[in-house]
Parts: C-alpha cells; sequence; structure tokens
C-alpha cells in the first residue's frame, strides 16, 4: 500500500505538467500550475452611473460604479447609505428590491434580509470589455414587436 501512494502522487504531478503544457489561457497567464504566474489585467471599471440593459430577465442589475473600499460586514453596508428604502429618494439611486425585504417565507421585513445584505453575491461592477461568447437572449417585448404584438 505504501508504494502505491507516491506512484500515484507522480501520476498526478505528471498529469499537472501535461495540462500546463497546453497553456490554456487563463487569469494566471501561461504560467505553468506550479509558478506564479503574472495576473491579466481587467479593464477599468467603469464609472459613469448609467444603467445597462440586462442580459436575461432575471439577472441582477450591474453596479454602474466604483465601490473600491464599501465596507460591507455583519455591521456595515455601505452600498444602503444610498440604496435603503430610506435614503433612495434623497440620493437619486434606484431603491433596492422589495423581494430584498423578504424573508425566505415570503414575509416582509423592516430592513434587508440577511439573505440579501451582502450585495457583490449577486450584483458585480461593470467594466468596458468585449463580451467572451456572442448573446442571442431576447426579451419579451422584443420577441412580441417581431410577432406583430396582438395587445
Amino acid at each position: 500500500m505504501t508504494i502505491k501512494i507516491p506512484a500515484l502522487a507522480c501520476l498526478l504531478l505528471a498529469g499537472f505538467s501535461v495540462i500546463a503544457a497546453d497553456n490554456i489561457a487563463t487569469l494566471r497567464g501561461d504560467a505553468a500550475l506550479h509558478e506564479q504566474g503574472k495576473a491579466t489585467a481587467l479593464t477599468p471599471v467603469e464609472n459613469k452611473d448609467l444603467r445597462r440593459k440586462r442580459n436575461s430577465p432575471m439577472e441582477p442589475p450591474t453596479i454602474p460604479h466604483k465601490i473600491d473600499n464599501y465596507q460591507v460586514d455583519l455591521r456595515t453596508n455601505k452600498c444602503l447609505t444610498c440604496h435603503s428604502r430610506k435614503r433612495a429618494a434623497d440620493s437619486q439611486a434606484p431603491m433596492v428590491s422589495v423581494t430584498h425585504y423578504m424573508d425566505r417565507y415570503g414575509n416582509f421585513l423592516a430592513a434587508v434580509s440577511p439573505r440579501r445584505y451582502f450585495c457583490q453575491q449577486c450584483h458585480v461592477v461593470q467594466h468596458d470589455s468585449k463580451p467572451l461568447v456572442q448573446n442571442t437572449f431576447k426579451d419579451i417585448d422584443e420577441l412580441l414587436q417581431k410577432q406583430g404584438d396582438p395587445r
């Protein structure tokens, strides 16, 4: 049994070096898995405060401004200083959806639900970059328009 484990380890390491030799494009660049690669630079974050069109009906909206150093932890959520129900009118920022104030049973809460409190688990900042794949999504309004909307 003790002879099999080192042999298995050698086979795994050999497999990793074969994969690394394929030069698969990753954020690490073309560095081997056991080496420190130079990270690929991302495009800068957009800071235009303009909402983007969504690519699918259930896609969470992207964040149209920088959020560097925004504190979001158990005690503080910097996003809610502008996007909460109380502050949205003064800040002219869109209020978080009413679904964020509901618990898992559909009951409305006085504050943002703990399930929806950490904004960046769904929402991301916008980058001005080319799409990696073509998007062919068409929303219902676009489909109805092509079919001669009967409404």
